[in-house]
This record gives C-alpha cells, structure tokens and sequence, in this order.
C-alpha cells in the first residue's frame, strides 16, 4: 500500500470515531452568565462563577448520538449550601432526552449530594443520588458519562456508580434518536437543592466558583443529519472504538455494587411510596 493511499486510509478511519482532547474555546460556547464564565489557561481551564445576581454556563459546540464523555470537576468549596453545579447531556425539544450529574451544595462540613437522573421523550422520575467517598471540593475528579445502543454508566474516577440498561424489549423507553449537547451551569436552587430547601444561599460567601478541565470525548459527533460514526451494526464496535459495545465487567460490577451498598443514599427503584401503583418496569428487572 503506498503512503498516500495509507494516509487516506487513516483519515477515513479517524473521521469515523471523533476522539477530542478538550480545549474548551475549541470544544464549548460560554452561553450565559455576562462574564461569570471564564474560559483560562489557553483554553485547559473553565470556571463557572455564581453571585447573587446571576449563575454561569455553557454548551458543547457538538452534538452527540452515543458516546463516552470525560470531564474533571472540582466543586464549591465551603459553604455551598443552595447552589448546583449541573453537568448533563441534554437534546432540544419538548419530548427531550437527558443524561443527568447534578451536585447539590451543602453547608460546611457536610457531603455534597451528587444527583443523577435519566430523561426520555421528556420524562425523567429516575433520580439515584449518592454521597463521594471523597471530599469533590479539595481537587479535580473525573465524572464520566457512557452511553451506548446498550446502556448509560455514570462513573466517578473510573469508579462505575449507575448503570441504566437498555430495556426496551420490556417497553422503557431508552435514548437512542436525539443527539444531545453537553452542558454544565452553576446556579442558585435553594429553594430546594439543601435539605428539600431548608438551607438557603449565604451569599457573604459569593462569589462561588466551580472548575473544569481535561474535557474528553470518544463520540459519534451528529452534524447535518449524520453521524460521524458507522452504522450500528456487528462492525461497528471496531470501527466506533470499544466504548461502543462496552458493558461492565464482574470487577466494576462489583465496583458498582460496593457503591450502592455504602453511598447510594436515594433509589427511585427502591421507593414504594412514590410508586404506589407498582415500581418502574427497569426497576423490576434489575
């Protein structure tokens, strides 16, 4: 094969998969916030700012449909009663489809509660919330987003902590058509972020500020009606990378079931109450 033609060849095959090292003006758009976002350090750093007038965000320039999604977080520290640090994929619409970290602030001393939630066709009612086995304020972590044909995995530091499996065979509905965005905002929630709304914003301790960095994507990126990545089909794990066809294996499955048991604090799946007339299917089958 001549050089040219293994140049080619490699070009075809590296547009397949888009695999981005992030630097966030070249990744992301400050959408809100009048300055409270900033983007530093030649583009390896983002901070989200919140005051008592207004919090921050911003969005991927991408589309996704499928997808492994790394980003470094290092959260409020202090008294972050009140506020939520949100970082989610999320498409347009009414009847949208959402993959959802949420961080909800506590007072000093106290563990932040970190929220996860699953969204389609606009409806979530999925929350699975958990305390970190580490303190998230004192230095960057790493809080991952797979989504693949199969299933969603939200980890922490490569740690799996949720698992949302494909069960549409049994009628849940499961992403799979709407390519999402990334997003991330700062923002004041206290009516009901701490405590169910007990503990409300100290904004002597404004302005707060959360950090981002080492933004990471092995994605199929959607644009003009495609995606960059093969068709779903028995050839399409070589082509779109292992994460395409990814599950997890008897070591992070024991991984996850060592987080449910001792920092898994809230399971839609395991409550009665709000489910009266019968858990969820999924929540049946797992």
């Amino acid at each position: 094969m001549s050089m040219a033609s293994m140049l080619h060849l490699f070009l075809v095959l590296g547009s397949l998969m888009v695999a981005s090292a992030g630097n966030f003006y070249k990744d992301f758009d400050i959408t809100w916030g009048d300055g409270r976002a900033k983007i530093l350090n030649n583009g390896d750093l983002l901070t989200l700012s919140l005051d008592k007038a207004s919090g921050s965000g911003f969005q991927s320039k991408n589309e996704y449909l499928y997808g492994k999604i790394d980003m470094q977080l290092k959260l409020v520290p202090g008294n972050s009663a009140g506020t939520v640090t949100a970082y989610y994929l999320k498409s347009p619409g009414s009847t949208w489809d959402e993959i959802d970290f949420e961080f909800l602030g506590n007072s000093s001393g106290d563990p932040y509660t970190l929220h996860t939630n699953v969204f389609t066709n606009g409806k979530g009612d999925r929350e699975q919330q958990f305390h970190l086995w580490f303190d998230p304020t004192a230095d960057f972590h790493t809080y991952s987003i797979l989504w693949n044909p199969q299933r969603i995995v939200f980890s922490v530091d490569g740690t799996p902590i949720r698992e949302f499996k494909n069960s549409e065979s049994i009628g849940v509905p499961f992403p799979k058509n709407q390519p999402m965005r990334i997003y991330s905002s700062l923002w004041n929630a206290d009516d009901w972020a701490t405590r169910g709304g007990l503990v409300k914003t100290d904004w002597t301790h404004a302005p707060f500020t959360a950090s981002y960095r080492n933004f990471n994507a092995e994605a199929c990126v959607w644009s003009n009606g495609k995606s960059s990545c093969a068709s779903n089909s028995a050839s399409s794990t070589s082509s779109n990378g292992a994460w395409f066809s990814q599950e997890l294996d008897s070591t992070n499955q024991n991984r996850l079931k060592w987080v449910q048991k001792n920092y898994m604090i809230y399971n839609y799946c395991t409550d009665t109450k709000r489910f009266p007339q019968g858990l969820p299917a999924e929540c049946r089958t797992s």
